[in-house]
């Protein structure tokens, strides 16, 4: 049953405009609410983080200077950040990507902003922060290793069989991984997590040779390795939508056959 929205019907009895927009935030579906304060608290969060970076030194800057030096000195901050602790680092940006894909994957899937899932949405912050971007941080460095020192591969085609290791390992691995994080932070039972397993596998894998093998022709082949998993990431917005969205549908079907 779908939740019932409470509808917004301030009274127009008053004249002040304060009590006014009192009735109006009372009238609003709590959840909605909600929702939407954390996601303006985020967003203006780290806009005032990323405008303030220049604050001691750019009193008197023009517009232009302004919009050059804030994302050239923000790209410098992260990449001394990303120096000094690069596991920490990747871990929050694949949790930032991973909450970002299944908000979409929600919206996408017609949730509104009242019924978005925050548990969920919780449980794929937790699964980038604690499995993708540790986990892709060793496999880059690793794999770069291991084709670099061991198999000699550095000319310019070596992105090819690169790419051919991860769509054919890393990329299951991980998928699966995801699947199996979710389950476990959810305390379902090992048959209904390889359930779920099952039924996502090969769809992944198809879904993911529509995307993924182009965006790692730059991944292997142009991103130094230390910037590789921030590429992916930016790429993963979409690609953790598709992942956030068959794991639910997945789990879905799941249920629904135990049911039956």
């Amino acid at each position: 049953m779908e939740r019932e929205m409470a509808v917004a019907t301030p009274r127009l009895t008053t004249g002040n405009p304060l009590a006014l927009l009192v009735e109006e935030i009372k009238a609003m579906d709590i959840d909605a609410f909600i929702n939407t304060a954390i996601m303006v608290a985020i967003a203006a969060t780290v806009l005032a983080k990323l405008t303030m970076i220049n604050h001691s030194i750019g009193r008197g800057w023009t517009a232009e200077e302004m919009a050059i030096r804030i994302p050239i000195d923000n790209w410098d901050l992260y990449n001394d950040i990303l120096s000094n602790h690069p596991v920490q680092t990747k871990a929050v940006t694949s949790a930032t990507v991973y909450t970002i894909g299944d908000v979409i994957a929600q919206r996408s899937e017609g949730s509104k902003m009242g019924e978005l899932d925050r548990p969920r949405i919780l449980r794929s912050l937790l699964a980038g922060l604690i499995g993708h971007g540790p986990l892709s941080h060793f496999w880059y460095e690793r794999s770069e290793g291991v084709f670099t020192d061991v198999l000699h591969l550095t000319a310019w085609w070596s992105f090819v069989p690169k790419i051919v290791v991860d769509q054919t390992t890393w990329g299951p691995i991980w998928n699966n991984s995801y699947i199996l994080l979710l389950g476990l932070m959810k305390r379902e039972s090992l048959s209904t997590i390889w359930g779920d397993v099952k039924r996502t596998t090969i769809p992944l894998i198809v879904s993911g040779l529509k995307l993924w093998p182009l965006a790692h022709c730059i991944t292997y082949g142009l991103i130094p390795v230390e910037n590789r998993l921030l590429w992916v990431d930016m790429v993963e917005i979409l690609w953790v939508t598709i992942l956030a969205t068959s794991a639910a549908g997945a789990h879905a079907t799941t249920t629904e056959e135990k049911t039956d």
